[in-house]
C-alpha cells in the first residue's frame, strides 16, 4: 500500500471468501467472527429459490478457541439448521 494510500483512507486487501459447502442444494459460507477468547460460530446460509438466491445470516452465541474448528463447527450448525428448517430457514 503506498503513502497517499494510507494516508488518505486506502483499502487494505480483504481475505478471500471461504469456498462454499453444498448441502442439500444449499450453499454453505463458515465466517467465524473474532471475539474474546476465540471465534464466534457465523455462517451464510444460501439457496436459490424460483431464481432468487435467498441468504440467511446465522450467528451463534458459541466461542471456540481455534480457527479452523470454529469453521468445522460453523458448517456442522448450518447443516443442523438446514436440516431442522430447511427453506422456512429464510422467512422472516
Amino acid at each position: 500500500m503506498s503513502i497517499l494510500s494510507r494516508l488518505f483512507g486506502g483499502k487494505a486487501k480483504a481475505e478471500p471468501e471461504e469456498q462454499a459447502e453444498i448441502y442439500k442444494d444449499f450453499r454453505i459460507f463458515p465466517a467465524p467472527q473474532a471475539a474474546d477468547g476465540g471465534y464466534r460460530v457465523a455462517a451464510r446460509i444460501e439457496k436459490d429459490i424460483a431464481g432468487e438466491v435467498k441468504v440467511h445470516q446465522l450467528l451463534r452465541a458459541d466461542t471456540i478457541a481455534s480457527l479452523d474448528e470454529a469453521r468445522a463447527f460453523c458448517v456442522r450448525k448450518a447443516k443442523q439448521v438446514i436440516d431442522e428448517q430447511g427453506e422456512a430457514v429464510f422467512r422472516k
